[in-house]
Parts: structure tokens; C-alpha cells; sequence
């Protein structure tokens, strides 16, 4: 069985939605301050890698860990919940699957104790 990563083009399709869900990110003034001194291009490429390994792709992820990403930002589930909602549009946008997208909600779900209060 092919991964969610091959079947929906594998990293350049997965680069394409990363775009998509920074614009609506950086839109939202509920969670776009904490992007104000980041370097975007860094960002949505080092997001590019980690959401390419999440689907099933090669892991070239070699940043931090989750709590250590996030240290210092003390995120609340409002702003998790935020981030969780612009991932689904990005992935619906692009013609992802329902039950596909379930799945890799879940997967970032299951990192959302590694990310929130730090």
C-alpha cells in the first residue's frame, strides 16, 4: 500500500500545502505573533520535511524535538486547536481525502502533550 505521501505526490505537493497553511496562518492573529521573528523561508522548508516524514516519506526531519521546538512559547490548546483547524483547510484545499486527513490529524494530534505549556 502506497503511503499518504506517495499517493498524493510526495514532497512537492507537500511543500504546496505547507504555503497554503503558513498564508493562513500568518492571516490569524491568533497564532500568527509567534511567527513575527521567524525566518519563513527556513520555517516552511523545515515544516516541509516534518510533514513529509508524518505522512509516510523519507525522514530528512533533523530538527529538535517537539518540546524543544516549542520551549518557551507556553502554547495553549486554543492556539494547538488554531494550527490543528489551518492543517485541515490546506489539506481539503488540495484535494486531500477525508479519512486521509483523519489520519494525519491524529498523528499531529498525538503530539499536542510534546507541544502545549512548554
Amino acid at each position: 500500500m502506497s503511503t499518504f505521501y506517495e499517493k498524493y505526490g510526495g514532497e512537492d505537493t507537500v511543500a504546496k500545502v505547507v504555503d497554503y497553511f503558513y498564508d493562513l496562518v500568518l492571516a490569524d492573529d491568533t497564532v500568527n505573533h509567534f511567527f513575527k521573528n521567524t525566518d519563513m523561508e527556513k520555517q516552511r522548508k523545515h515544516q516541509t520535511k516534518f510533514i513529509s516524514y508524518a505522512l509516510g516519506g523519507p525522514n530528512q526531519y533533523s530538527g529538535q524535538s517537539m518540546a524543544k521546538a516549542h520551549e518557551g512559547m507556553n502554547l495553549q490548546p486554543v492556539h494547538f486547536d488554531a494550527i490543528v483547524r489551518h492543517l485541515r483547510e490546506a489539506l481539503t484545499h488540495f484535494g486531500v481525502s477525508e479519512e486521509d486527513i483523519a489520519d494525519a490529524l491524529g498523528k499531529v494530534g498525538s503530539l499536542r502533550d510534546d507541544i502545549l505549556y512548554k
